[in-house]
């Protein structure tokens, strides 16, 4: 890695959540900004057609960070590719990982050694964006290189729990 801020490789997580477009924008920027490579990446839970089906058809939240299903993945992933593009990113990569979203995060970082690792993080209203937010606590906990934590922007109603 060279000078502070200096970033060649910065890997970003969506999960298609209202939080994942400003955090995906802001990677985007930044990798704009330095003339870096983006990676984004979507983890998911692989569910059987019948789980997916369901899925789609409920109108509960799924765990964030972890999309249900590859076809939601997917859908989330495009999203994140569009707006990524949007702010004139070079996309190296969109993977879909099937795994905890933390996990695949670290995982993604260290095999491009990546120089920043992206995350959104709710701010605590409840049991839900606890779990998000470990997410995030993961990352930090365990990431080799820096990391940012973007934060969804002030004066927004906090998430339903």
């Amino acid at each position: 890695m060279g000078t502070m801020g200096d970033y060649r490789t910065i890997v970003v997580g969506t999960d298609g959540s209202p939080l994942a477009d400003p955090t995906v924008s802001r990677a985007a920027r930044l990798a704009a900004h330095n003339d870096a490579d983006l990676v984004i990446v979507c983890a998911y839970s692989e569910l059987s057609p019948r789980q997916e089906a369901r899925a789609r058809a409920t109108v509960a939240e799924p765990p964030p960070g972890r999309v249900p299903g590859r076809s939601t993945a997917s859908a989330a992933l495009a999203e994140a590719v569009a707006i990524a593009r949007e702010q004139g990113a070079t996309i190296s990569a969109a993977l879909l990982v099937d795994g905890e979203p933390a996990t695949a995060l670290l995982a993604t970082a260290d095999e491009r050694a990546s120089d920043l690792i992206v995350v959104g993080a709710l701010r605590d209203t409840g049991i839900a964006d606890r779990l998000l937010g470990d997410v995030a606590t993961e990352v930090v906990r365990h990431a080799e290189c820096e990391v940012l934590v973007v934060r969804p922007p002030r004066g927004e109603p906090p998430a339903p729990t």
